[in-house]
C-alpha cells in the first residue's frame, strides 16, 4: 500500500465526476423516485476542490449545508470506452471524500425542473482526504462507510450497497467523455445526510483508508 497523495498536496484533475442516487436508502431519504437504469452524473469544476484542509468556508447566506461521505478514486492513465472488467487496472488511488450540497439552493432548482449547478459547485464543495493506492484485487464493495459530527454517527453503510459500482460508473462514463489521468470520481452517499452549522467537526471513514476530518465555518 502506498501513499500517493499527502495532505497539503494540491491536485488538479481535469475533471472531478460525481454519481448521485447510487444508494436507495438514500434515495428513499430524499423522497426521489425509483433508481434509474444508468448512473446520475454530475461534475464539479476544480475551483470546489478542497484537499488537505482542516476547516472548510462556506458562507451563512448560502442556506442549509448537507454532508454527503463518499468513496473516491483516481484515475491512472487516459482512456476512453473501457469495459467494467478493465477499470481496475485503470485506478491509480482511493479517498474518502465529501461531496457538500447547498441543499435550498438544490430544492429549489429542482422545483422548477432547473439545473441545480450551484448547490454542487461552490468552492469547497469537494472535500477529498489522503489518497493512497492497492493492489488490483482491492475490494471497493466490502468496505464500510461513516461520518460523525462532533462524535454523532449520522451515516454508516457499506460500499456493497451501492447501486452502481466503480466499473459500472467509469464503464458508462467512459462512453461519452475521455477520462484523463488525475480526474477524480465520488461514488455517491448512503443515507443520513443532513444539516452542518457553524464550528461543527465532521470525520469521515471508510474501511482500510486514511480518515478525513475537517471542521466547518459558517460566518
Amino acid at each position: 500500500m502506498k501513499s500517493v497523495i499527502a495532505d497539503g498536496t494540491k491536485i488538479v484533475p481535469a475533471k472531478i465526476i460525481c454519481v448521485g442516487r447510487n444508494y436507495l436508502d438514500h434515495i428513499r431519504e430524499m423522497g426521489g423516485p425509483a433508481p434509474e437504469s444508468k448512473p446520475t452524473i454530475f461534475l464539479k469544476p476544480n475551483s470546489s476542490l478542497s484537499v488537505g484542509t482542516e476547516r472548510i468556508i462556506v458562507p451563512s447566506e448560502f442556506g442549509t449545508l448537507h454532508h454527503e461521505v463518499e468513496l473516491c478514486f483516481m484515475i491512472a492513465d487516459r482512456c476512453k470506452s473501457v469495459s467494467a472488467v478493465d477499470v481496475s487496472e485503470l485506478i491509480s488511488c482511493w479517498g474518502v471524500g465529501l461531496d457538500l450540497t447547498l441543499r435550498d439552493i438544490q430544492d429549489t432548482a429542482k422545483k422548477s425542473s432547473g439545473p441545480w449547478t450551484i448547490s454542487k459547485c461552490f468552492d469547497s464543495a469537494a472535500v477529498f482526504g489522503e489518497f493512497i493506492s492497492f493492489p488490483s484485487d482491492f475490494d471497493p464493495l466490502s468496505l464500510d462507510i461513516r461520518l460523525s459530527v462532533n462524535g454523532e454517527l449520522r451515516q454508516s453503510a457499506n460500499t456493497g450497497q451501492m447501486i452502481f459500482t466503480p466499473g459500472d460508473i467509469v464503464e458508462y462514463v467512459s462512453k461519452f467523455m475521455t477520462l484523463e489521468p488525475g480526474d477524480i470520481f465520488m461514488t455517491g452517499t448512503p443515507k443520513g445526510v443532513g444539516a452542518l452549522r457553524h464550528g461543527d467537526f465532521i470525520e469521515a471513514e471508510i474501511s482500510d483508508l486514511p480518515k478525513l476530518s475537517v471542521s466547518v465555518d459558517r460566518q
